[in-house]
């Protein structure tokens, strides 16, 4: 929507699971020029006779390689076979494995390869591996990466769901701040958790791969791999995330003795040497836990009622209101809005929010 607000009467539209049904079926009755949606969602509008495919001239597979690790190859398939043979295609994808090259292969006429060189290097991401001596270990270390390097905002990878919620559940008990994020969560509840920590509400993510494709957070100041990855695109993919832009940013990675062969194989992937480092020491348990510098308020107002990102700061920052520098990023939603304030500020601008009224309905 942003890229085509210049241009006039361009209908776009989103077709997402956990989203009702009925309206998607009342927008497709009015036609789009753009549809981006997920592929099981987008298949059962096909199946139901709800759209049809047979006048597009352009398909797009954002992030190709997790939908198939995800097993949406049927649905893909079934997709591709609905669209005329005319269209232009365009697979988008940050690590390029063989199952991408054979799909590649099988929906593509004389495809063109562009490669984005990766723009990090030993002076942006500082990559630390440490060797540990069972699995048990992992989550104590962890735990010493943390509070030694007081990271703001840090994201822990693993490679199951299981892992996830564990170390999630974990970290939590010992008072950190964390948030999980993985494939069995609702929509819902995965847009509120990247959007908490995007906010800096919200200090450690603990994620699967799938999960955090896509995940855009500005100065990611650490990524910790609590399993090395299987793919190891995915390893450079993963701590590719921290000291983007100019910043500086820390990777750690955890392994034990079983897997020296796949760290091998990491060296020769990486053309480097790998060293276990030394974790830090046990004295760090008593450091302080670091607390997130923002708060997220949820509005009850939000797009379909006028609501714009200036109208919250101005009501927050307006006579007798809270400096500007407390306030945070602001999201709004159709129906919904969200603005991050500092800790010092919460409730002040909890006050002034209640206080407020917009377009003759109360925030809340």
């Amino acid at each position: 929507r942003q890229l085509a607000r210049t241009t006039p009467n361009v209908k776009i539209l989103t077709l997402c699971g956990g989203s009702p049904f009925g309206p998607q079926i009342g927008s497709l009755e009015h036609g789009a020029h753009i549809i981006v949606g997920t592929p099981g969602r987008i298949e059962d509008h096909l199946n139901s006779g709800n759209m049809r495919l047979n006048y597009v001239d352009t398909l797009v597979l954002d992030e190709a390689d997790r939908m198939l690790d995800m097993g949406f190859q049927s649905e893909i398939d079934a997709i591709i076979d609905q669209t005329s043979s005319e269209r232009q295609t365009l697979l988008f994808s940050a690590t390029f494995p063989q199952k991408i090259q054979q799909i590649a292969e099988r929906v593509m006429h004389e495809p063109i390869m562009v490669k984005v060189e990766s723009t990090h290097d030993d002076s942006s991401i500082k990559q630390h591996f440490y060797k540990l001596d069972d699995n048990n270990e992992r989550l104590l270390a962890v735990r010493l990466l943390l509070l030694q390097h007081q990271p703001e905002s840090t994201v822990i990878f693993c490679t199951t769901k299981l892992d996830v919620q564990d170390v999630a559940d974990t970290l939590t008990e010992r008072g950190f701040s964390v948030l999980s994020l993985h494939g069995d969560l609702e929509q819902k509840d995965r847009d509120q958790a990247l959007l908490q920590f995007a906010n800096k509400s919200v200090s450690i993510l603990v994620a699967t791969d799938v999960a955090a494709r896509g995940l855009d957070i500005e100065k990611l100041d650490a990524v910790i791999n609590y399993h090395i990855s299987r793919d190891f695109e995915v390893h450079i993919h993963r701590i590719g995330r921290t000291g983007r832009a100019g910043s500086k940013g820390i990777a750690c990675s955890l392994f034990s003795s079983k897997e020296s062969h796949k760290m091998a194989e990491l060296e020769e992937f990486l053309g480097q040497s790998i060293e276990g480092e030394a974790l830090p020491p046990q004295r760090v348990l008593t450091n302080k836990i670091m607390t997130p510098p923002m708060v997220t308020l949820n509005i009850n107002l939000g797009k379909k009622q006028k609501l714009r990102p200036g109208n919250i700061l101005g009501s927050l920052t307006g006579e007798n209101g809270i400096n500007g520098k407390e306030v945070g990023k602001i999201h709004i939603f159709d129906n919904s809005a969200y603005v991050a304030v500092t800790h010092k500020a919460l409730k002040d601008a909890q006050r002034i929010l209640d206080k407020t009224s917009w377009k003759g309905r109360s925030m809340r």
